[in-house]
């Protein structure tokens, strides 16, 4: 019975995991590192299926890969002795992309859950 209401929760879930994981990728996307230092990579969510439920968990948190962008920038602070600076591996217009998806998956299944809550309290309604 209460099933559409664990499915939609589990949903939320990773939907509040996976945009806090592109609001740090967004806030760090211009977050240098001397030339020769790891940059700061872009955090992806892993989704995986919850064995013997309708649901949806978080399996883990994974870093992007990819080669950074060393680039010349003498003025930056962060500069190694040679000035340059090493970008971070964030790619915005996948941010972006991500953050629309991972908006609709929050919303929808709070309205399922909103749509199940409603539903349950009318048919508690019934019995008066």
């Amino acid at each position: 019975m209460f099933g559409a209401l664990d499915a939609a929760s589990s949903g939320v879930r990773l939907g509040r995991t996976w945009l806090d994981s592109i609001s740090d990728n967004v806030a760090n996307s211009n977050t240098v590192r001397p030339a020769g230092e790891e940059p700061y990579r872009a955090r992806l969510v892993v989704a995986r299926s919850l064995p013997g439920t309708e649901g949806v968990g978080v399996e883990g948190i994974q870093e992007q890969g990819g080669q950074p962008e060393v680039v010349y920038d003498p003025d930056n602070p962060l500069a190694d002795g040679d000035g340059y600076v090493t970008r971070p591996v964030v790619d915005m217009a996948s941010e972006m992309t991500n953050m629309l998806v991972a908006q609709r998956l929050y919303q929808a299944n709070l309205s399922v859950i909103t749509a199940a809550r409603e539903a349950y309290q009318a048919a508690l309604g019934i019995g008066k």
